[in-house]
């Protein structure tokens, strides 16, 4: 039997690899509206996002990823995602500043792909 990767708070839990890239993605929300924010951290099962405000947690998301494939073509991928966790980060300033700065960032589980034009059935939307 294959062991499991041990980190140091214990077992490690996720079963995706991640990749920790920052990258531009549009948050839209039935009740929030649309926010811009920095993806991170993305998986087959979810992502890490940095944004100015946390949904509640059980909120569900569309998640919009959006690529130029040319200089006139943006292709669009859009997920449903669902908000698992809070998490809020403070950090050090940059170059050795002794500046305090903080973020707040959002732990989403996708739920299910979508095709960019599909419009969401209002009784898929919790």
């Amino acid at each position: 039997m294959p062991s499991i990767p041990v980190g140091p708070m214990g077992f490690e839990k996720r079963i995706h690899t991640r990749f920790d890239k920052a990258f531009i993605v549009v948050i839209g929300s039935e009740l929030y509206g649309d926010s811009i924010a920095v993806g991170r951290n993305i998986s087959g099962g979810g992502l890490l996002v940095e944004m100015s405000y946390a949904p509640p947690l059980g909120t569900v998301v569309t998640v919009h990823f959006q690529y130029a494939r040319s200089e006139d073509v943006t292709d669009e991928i859009v997920a449903r995602a669902e908000v698992k966790h809070h998490h809020y980060l403070n950090f050090n300033g940059a170059h050795g500043t002794d500046d305090q700065a903080s973020t707040r960032a959002i732990g989403m589980r996708f739920i299910e792909f979508l095709d960019p034009g599909e419009r969401v059935e209002s009784d898929r939307i919790q």
